[in-house]
């Protein structure tokens, strides 16, 4: 492999002999017109499109074999032929003249209308123009606009930050077939040879000698957050096999699978099979950053139930019952993300009673779920887990609204209030409004888990009780009323597994189910007069497939800028739910643990007569 000291001369060689041979010919040009030389001279920038502009631009990585790129900004072998007897354009002259040039080329950075897109192989040359222009008006105290500068240092930080994920891509990529290798299926020399002659990996270089090579570098990429997506790829086959695209999908498999990291994959899965961050414009970092600061914050108080599984959770099962634009769809799974985070562990009476610093801050309202939502919120506000960083103050205040509105609609004390409301929207002619829809959607997959095969709900109705008699502890040790199935020793789970069945989610599921089907006659009803619009099937029906190609971040991204230029609302694409009749298959599920429970209580019932039998 070649450094670029082995394709270029010197940079100080050429730099000097191109200054002292520009020195000699400005003497005599003043001396023959009769004037002192000045003693402040400087260097003007080069001329734009020379090659030399572009030497500092491009990334020198020559390697045996292939000359073929897919990077885009690397340059073809000839480029570099012509870079070895190259003499950079550098001359001197006045400081006045100079600083004349440099203001005519400081007007130009309020121009950034027709700028190349960020990952265009000619904003490399553009930003690099700009950068240099403004370090030379900042030499010269040349005076810049503060508007002016951040415009253009943004776009230059977009510029690179494309241009280090295009690269890390295409290193990825070589790294590819290495990594589906077996371990023990080649020896540790010629995993060494391929590594070190195929890819630009220098891992194998430093591990131990008993160590394999290891061609993964997942750790690396989740630190960088850029190659969140590449190593996401692979796992979101694994993923796919898993069902994620089905009703009965196994969130403690997918836990077991991603060692603990089910919340951070799952939401990543998702949101790339939208394209949500490009559409967007969210930050890959900031969302790997603030999907891992959500998995800790779950972790915070160990709760069996209430942890970072049961968050991946309820985000797959509202990913199964939805019809939105983006950004609603974004909000949907942020809210289903944050709803529970970092969740204490017990209940709101049990913060009330025990007059909790949290229940004092919210005013024994909704105490958890301000909780949530607040804590998710400020988190937000530090750079590193913004999320919403491009968002304009409407698109912000439209998700902040819609998300705060979701998740203070899962506390349960709403429960009854909210099935009554949305009863009664169901039997107007007028449509449904949408953020009334979505809540009732988060609420009911909060609670969704009756609805799934047994091995899940079983496993989620133990994890439940386990907290609720953790609570019964910490309640007799405060000296309080133990809470209604918090108590270990006198709880009748079955019983109380068919009343939570019969009473609340079988009656929320069902009013669900009829809302869906209003939303879907009206949107058919609405689109038949109009082009119809991408569809997105929920689970009632098979497989969701949302709509994704190369260009669409792109197309996305030019009609989002261009239509805010225009003070104009972005077009956005929606997903709409399938067609009638809608099917609905947790009933079955419902039906089926509900009749497993019963079996269970009538074993419960004889237990207990058979200990109230005298010996």
């Amino acid at each position: 492999m070649l450094n670029a000291e082995d394709v270029l001369p010197d940079i100080n060689d050429v730099l000097n002999t191109d200054r002292s041979s520009d020195e000699e010919a400005s003497t005599m040009e003043l001396n023959n017109q009769g004037q002192q030389r000045s003693t402040s001279e400087e260097y003007i920038l080069p001329k734009k499109n020379s090659i030399y502009d572009h030497s500092f631009l491009m990334a020198f990585n020559v390697s045996g074999g292939s000359s073929k790129t897919s990077s885009r900004h690397h340059r073809p072998k000839k480029a570099y032929e012509e870079l070895k007897n190259f003499t950079p354009p550098l001359t001197i002259k006045s400081k006045a003249s100079h600083d004349s040039v440099i203001e005519h080329d400081v007007s130009g950075l309020t121009r950034t209308d027709n700028l190349p897109p960020p990952e265009s192989f000619d904003a490399l040359q553009c930003g690099g123009e700009r950068i240099r222009t403004i370090i030379a008006a900042l030499q010269h105290n040349v005076f810049i606009r503060k508007e002016d500068l951040i415009r253009n240092l943004d776009y230059v930080a977009r510029v690179m930050e494309n241009a280090h994920l295009d690269e890390t891509k295409r290193l990825m990529e070589e790294d590819d077939v290495l990594s589906e290798m077996e371990p023990d299926s080649v020896p540790n020399e010629v995993r060494d040879w391929l590594a070190m002659t195929f890819t630009r990996s220098m891992s194998t270089m430093k591990r131990r000698p008993e160590e394999k090579p290891k061609f993964k570098s997942v750790a690396q990429a989740i630190r960088a957050g850029i190659m969140v997506d590449k190593y996401l790829r692979r796992l979101s086959i694994d993923i796919k096999f898993k069902t994620i695209n089905e009703w009965n999908f196994d969130v403690f498999a997918i836990n077991e699978f991603t060692n603990g990291q089910s919340l951070r994959y799952v939401g990543f899965e998702l949101m790339q099979r939208y394209n949500l961050p490009n559409k967007l414009h969210v930050s890959l970092t900031a969302l790997q950053n603030f999907l891992e600061q959500m998995e800790l914050g779950y972790s915070k108080y160990h709760n069996p139930y209430h942890n970072l599984i049961h968050a991946a959770d309820v985000l797959q099962t509202t990913y199964q019952i939805n019809w939105l634009t983006d950004s609603e769809l974004f909000a949907m799974f942020i809210a289903a993300i944050i709803h529970d985070f970092e969740h204490t562990g017990t209940t709101n009476s049990f913060h009330i009673q025990s007059k909790s610093d949290v229940a004092l801050i919210y005013n024994d309202r909704a105490v958890l779920e301000n909780y949530h939502v607040s804590a998710a919120f400020r988190l937000m506000r530090i750079d590193d887990y913004n999320i919403v960083s491009e968002f304009t103050n409407d698109e912000y205040r439209q998700f902040r609204q819609l998300v705060i509105d979701m998740v203070l609609a899962t506390d349960m004390s709403f429960h009854f209030t909210q099935l009554k409301n949305m009863k009664s929207l169901l039997s107007m002619p007028e449509n449904i409004e949408k953020g009334k829809a979505l809540a009732l959607v988060l609420h009911c997959a909060d609670i969704s888990h009756p609805g799934k095969p047994w091995h899940i709900h079983h496993g989620w109705t133990e994890n439940l009780l386990e907290e609720y008699f953790k609570q019964g502890e910490k309640e007799k040790e405060l000296g309080l009323p133990c809470s209604p199935l918090c108590d270990r020793e006198n709880t009748l789970v079955a019983e109380s597994q068919i009343g939570f069945i019969q009473y609340i989610v079988e009656p929320s599921f069902s009013v669900m189910g009829d809302m869906l089907e209003k939303i879907l006659k009206s949107s058919d009803t609405g689109s038949s007069s109009t082009s119809p619009m991408p569809t997105k099937t929920p689970s009632p029906l098979p497989s969701p497939s949302p709509p994704s190609s190369a260009g669409s971040s792109n197309e996305s991204r030019h009609a989002r800028e261009n239509a805010n230029g225009q003070g104009k609302e972005p077009p956005t694409t929606t997903y709409q739910l399938g067609r009638l009749p809608l099917r609905r298959p947790w009933e079955d599920n419902l039906r089926l643990n509900k009749e497993r429970w019963q079996a269970n209580a009538e074993e419960e019932k004889r237990r207990r007569e058979l200990k109230t039998i005298p010996e």
